[in-house]
C-alpha cells in the first residue's frame, strides 16, 4: 500500500502540472508573434441565405382553398470554414529589401492577400511600391506628409524612430494603405531577403520555365548586376530566385511583379511535393525568428492546413490596370530631390480595392495563375 502512495502522488502532480500548463500553452498558441496592427479590422460575416420553403408549404400558398398550414422554412446551411480558420482573412504581405533585421529597409514588394477559408480561395492584389501617397502619423515631428508607398514601411521601422504608433513598419504601411485606398487588413507578414534565400534553399530550390530570356545585367557600377537568365527550364537556389525576382531595370515594375508571381507559384508547387515533409526542420529553421508577423502559431497552422485544399484555379493574382498608374516625377522630401513616382487617381484605385475586398474582382481567369 505504501508503494502506491509515491506513484499516486506522481500521477497527481502530473495532472496538476497539465492543468496549470494547458492554459499557458493555449495562450501562447493564440498569441501574436509580433506587435499587432491596432487597426479597425474587417468584420467577416458569412453570407446568410434566405430560407428555402418546402414543396408542401409552396402548394398551400398556391391554393388558398386547401387547409392552410404554417410554412416550415428549411434553412440552407452555410459551409464551415476549413482548418478552423475565419471565413475571411486579409493579410498585408511585404517583401523587405533589408538583409538581416526589420529595423530599417523599404518595402520592395507589397501585396494584400484575401484568404477565403470557405471556398477555399486565395487572391493577392499588388500595390506598386512607387505609388505617391499621403503618409499619416509622422508629420508633427518630421514634417513629412507624403512619399512613396514603400517609404511608409521604411519610416515605420523601429530603427528610424519616426513612428510611435502600433505595428512598427507594417503598422504604418497598413495605415497608409487604409488612408489612401480604403484597404483593411487583419494581419501582416514581412520577409527580408536573407530569410527568403534561406526558405528557398530549405525546400531544395524551385523549378520554373522562362518562355523568354530575362536580362538583369548592368554596366552601371551604381546598379546591382542581377545576372542573365536564358529562356528555358531553370532550377533556382535561394540566391538565384532572389536575383530573378528583383529584376526590373530594363523592363518595368510590372515585369518584376510577374517575375515575383512566377517565383511564388514555383514555391507553392515545391511545398506541395511529398518529399518536402522531410525538409520541415530546415523550413522551420529558416523561418524561426526571421519573419516579421503578428499572426499567431494557431493562425499559421490554419494557413498551412489550407494549402493542400487550394485548387490551382482558386489562386489568383491581381494588378491595377496600367492606365491607372501614370508615371511622373515628384520632389521627395526625404531624399531632397525629384524622383520617379506613380501619381495615380486614388479614388479610381479605391473602386478596384472595394471590389477586391468583396471578392468580386479579379474575374476568374481562363487559365490558372499558377501552372
Amino acid at each position: 500500500m505504501n508503494k502506491k502512495i509515491p506513484l499516486l502522488l506522481l500521477i497527481g502532480l502530473l495532472l496538476l502540472a497539465l492543468g496549470f500548463g494547458y492554459p499557458l500553452f493555449w495562450r501562447k498558441w493564440q498569441a501574436p508573434l509580433g506587435p499587432s496592427l491596432g487597426l479597425p479590422t474587417s468584420t467577416s460575416t458569412p453570407a446568410v441565405l434566405p430560407p428555402t420553403e418546402t414543396p408542401a408549404s409552396m402548394a398551400s400558398a398556391a391554393d388558398p382553398g386547401q387547409a392552410t398550414s404554417v410554412p416550415t422554412p428549411t434553412a440552407t446551411a452555410t459551409p464551415a470554414p476549413l482548418c478552423g480558420g475565419p471565413p475571411l482573412m486579409y493579410i498585408l504581405a511585404i517583401g523587405a529589401d533589408s538583409g538581416q533585421s526589420y529595423d530599417y529597409g523599404l518595402a520592395d514588394a507589397i501585396r494584400v492577400v484575401r484568404i477565403d477559408f470557405i471556398t477555399p480561395k486565395v487572391t493577392a492584389l499588388t500595390f506598386p511600391r512607387d505609388l505617391w501617397v499621403e503618409i499619416p502619423d509622422i508629420a508633427t515631428k518630421y514634417n513629412i506628409t507624403q512619399g512613396k508607398l514603400n517609404q511608409a514601411y521604411f519610416y515605420g521601422g523601429k530603427g528610424m524612430g519616426y513612428y510611435q504608433g502600433e505595428g512598427e513598419g507594417p503598422g504604418l504601411l497598413a495605415r497608409t494603405l487604409q488612408l489612401n485606398f480604403g484597404v483593411r487588413v487583419d494581419h501582416y507578414g514581412a520577409i527580408n531577403m536573407n530569410t527568403f534565400v534561406k526558405l528557398v534553399d530549405a525546400v531544395g530550390g524551385i523549378d520554373l520555365y522562362l518562355p523568354e530570356a530575362v536580362d538583369g545585367t548592368s554596366e552601371d557600377p551604381m546598379t546591382i548586376d542581377l545576372g542573365y537568365f536564358p529562356a528555358g527550364q531553370h532550377h533556382f537556389n535561394g540566391e538565384e530566385a532572389l536575383r530573378f525576382a528583383r529584376i526590373r531595370k530594363k523592363y518595368s515594375d510590372f515585369a518584376r511583379q510577374d517575375h515575383q508571381t512566377m517565383v511564388l507559384c514555383a514555391l507553392r508547387a515545391k511545398l506541395k511535393e511529398p518529399g518536402v515533409y522531410t525538409r520541415i526542420p530546415q523550413i522551420i529553421s529558416a523561418f524561426q525568428g526571421s519573419v516579421q508577423t503578428d499572426l499567431s502559431p494557431q493562425q499559421l497552422t490554419q494557413l498551412a492546413c489550407l494549402l493542400p485544399h487550394l485548387k490551382r484555379e482558386n489562386i489568383l493574382f491581381a494588378s491595377f490596370p496600367a492606365e491607372l498608374l501614370p508615371p511622373g516625377r515628384v520632389y521627395n522630401p526625404y531624399y531632397k530631390k525629384t524622383t520617379f513616382a506613380i501619381q495615380a487617381d486614388n479614388q479610381a484605385l479605391r473602386a478596384y480595392v472595394e471590389k477586391f475586398m468583396a471578392g468580386t474582382w479579379p474575374d476568374q481567369p481562363e487559365e490558372p495563375a499558377c501552372p
